[in-house]
């Protein structure tokens, strides 16, 4: 098992740094095409939930540590569905109340185990690695930007923190089957992006990156995933993003 405690004392300083630094300047609003918004709205309803299912497994798993930092990741994600609806209310746009993406993806994360949770959730959280760099660059709207950068620096935490709890997850299975785990896993998230391009495809494009180049940079960081959930320092993992 991963020192854990690390984790908890970074999503601690975390949230100290993000309670100095304050929230964005909701007032000076935000102006968006309508099809950004609807892609916005979609997220945020991915990133609102109460964790209670990943918290639960945490729990179970025995690992004090980890089951703290999951908490506080938890927090975070909530926090990313509070920016994500002040942006939205910015510039006069409705949360939604659900959406049916989403219930497909808590549906499968719910189906086993805490490995099952993390593999499903990892593959949303890689995608959400693309889409909020698309949304932080892709448009002029300074309040977006703001709100897209802080989500994709918490982002580029939570991946790692992942790998590592799936690397340790991955090694008590046979070493001939992680692999084809992770493949099958690859796999998943090909299809998710699939889904992502064909839903959001319009708002992608005006934000300057096309379905290809989407799914292609995808698909590219995910090979960088599967090494650091494979290899013996997780933790190493970087994001290009």
């Amino acid at each position: 098992m991963g020192d854990f405690a690390k984790w908890t004392r970074r999503f601690e300083d975390e949230r100290e740094r993000r309670r100095a630094q304050g929230d964005p300047d909701w007032g000076q609003g935000a102006s968006l095409h309508p099809a950004v918004w609807a892609g916005i709205q979609r997220f945020q309803v991915g990133e609102d939930g109460d964790g209670a299912n990943l918290i639960g497994k945490a729990d179970e798993a025995g690992d004090t540590d980890y089951a703290r930092a999951v908490r506080l990741f938890v927090a975070e994600e909530q926090n990313h569905a509070r920016l994500l609806a002040r942006l939205l209310a910015a510039g006069g746009v409705p949360t939604l109340s659900g959406h049916w993406t989403d219930t497909v993806f808590v549906r499968l994360r719910r189906l086993m185990g805490l490995r099952m949770e993390l593999l499903v959730l990892m593959v949303a959280e890689v995608v959400a690695l693309r889409y909020y760099r698309a949304l932080r660059d892709g448009t002029d709207d300074a309040l977006t930007s703001d709100v897209a950068g802080r989500i994709l620096s918490d982002e580029q935490r939570h991946v790692p923190f992942h790998c590592e709890r799936l690397h340790a997850s991955l090694a008590e299975l046979p070493r001939a089957t992680r692999r084809p785990v992770m493949a099958l896993w690859q796999l998943l998230l090909l299809a998710a992006s699939l889904l992502v391009v064909t839903d959001h495809g319009p708002a992608l494009r005006h934000l300057g990156i096309g379905r290809r180049r989407f799914m292609a940079d995808v698909m590219t960081s995910s090979s960088t995933v599967v090494t650091a959930i494979l290899e013996p320092r997780p933790d190493a993992w970087t994001s290009t993003y």
